[in-house]
């Protein structure tokens, strides 16, 4: 950054890391640094270029996650419409580089490290998790602008996934299974089965008791159940939620005539609990990809 001490670059501040690139050149410097002096800047607007080369990539993301830390850790967070410090393009910057280089990043480990190197110059309490929701927090902005319902980033935002690339993958899965016939009808499952289980909670680790399964209906369920997840793990192994959202898209008939003709609320407290431990599975193995039951 040392072009900013310039003359050249303190008349016309838009030519910084330009100025930087061509200093470079002229003082011998392998092209690759030269080019990420003026590429640590990018992308400078919406639609702008990316960085082109892994050296600029790692530049540029530092650049812009130390600023996001070191802002918030002295407490500037952008208020309203205030921006001063452009934080929200700054992580609309670090998002795009991630996600369109498919690049296996995790926001938390860029966040830690970025505060390890400020020593006791800001105050860290709650920080990490501030800076990386607020970055997290642009996807809406970002996917809005491409027309993609906000209910969709949020059936993915719900499981907070601090790696973009990984938020992106659900995304497009969750906007192709919002396509589905059946996907209305498992959102409304879903989100009864959210509300059941968010008025009477239950250790999710409790293991099914098949020998508690008394109607046909639940037996259906269960079976289905058992060969979806045997077939979405492979899946699921190699962050595949496209595919897997589509293997769960069959459930639709089984969790349908498991409402249909099953009271889940039973006299029998173990057949009761059972049933409920039956529902939190099946939730579980939605939540692995994303919470449809937000989807209208």
């Amino acid at each position: 950054k040392t072009d900013l001490m310039t003359n050249m670059v303190m008349e016309f501040p838009d030519v910084q890391g330009v100025m930087g690139m061509h200093y470079a050149r002229l003082d011998g410097e392998p092209e690759v640094v030269a080019l990420a002096q003026n590429e640590q800047y990018m992308p400078r607007f919406a639609g702008d270029s990316l960085p082109s080369s892994q050296i600029s990539m790692c530049v540029a993301l530092a650049d812009k996650i130390d600023s996001l830390v070191g802002i918030f850790g002295i407490g500037q967070t952008p208020k309203g419409d205030k921006d001063p410090f452009a934080l929200r393009r700054a992580s609309i910057g670090v998002l795009r580089i991630i996600v369109e280089n498919s690049l296996p990043l995790d926001l938390v480990e860029l966040v830690e490290a970025s505060i390890i190197t400020f020593e006791d110059k800001i105050k860290t309490n709650g920080l990490s998790d501030n800076v990386v929701d607020f970055v997290l927090a642009r996807f809406k902005a970002w996917y809005a602008e491409q027309g993609v319902p906000s209910e969709v980033v949020q059936a993915v935002a719900v499981n907070r996934p601090t790696r973009p690339a990984d938020f992106a993958a659900r995304v497009e899965a969750v906007k192709a299974f919002n396509t589905l016939e059946s996907a209305e009808a498992l959102a409304a499952a879903n989100k009864r089965v959210a509300n059941i289980l968010a008025k009477n909670p239950i250790d999710i680790s409790k293991p099914l008791d098949k020998s508690l399964l008394t109607e046909a209906a639940e037996i259906y369920l269960v079976d289905n159940l058992e060969a979806i997840e045997s077939s979405v793990e492979p899946l699921l192994a190699i962050s595949n939620y496209k595919d897997t959202l589509t293997h769960l898209a069959e459930l639709r008939e089984p969790i349908d005539s498991f409402f249909d003709n099953v009271m889940v609320m039973d006299k029998n407290e173990a057949i009761k609990l059972n049933r409920l431990s039956l529902l939190a599975r099946l939730r579980g193995l939605f939540l692995s990809c994303a919470d449809i039951s937000v989807l209208n």
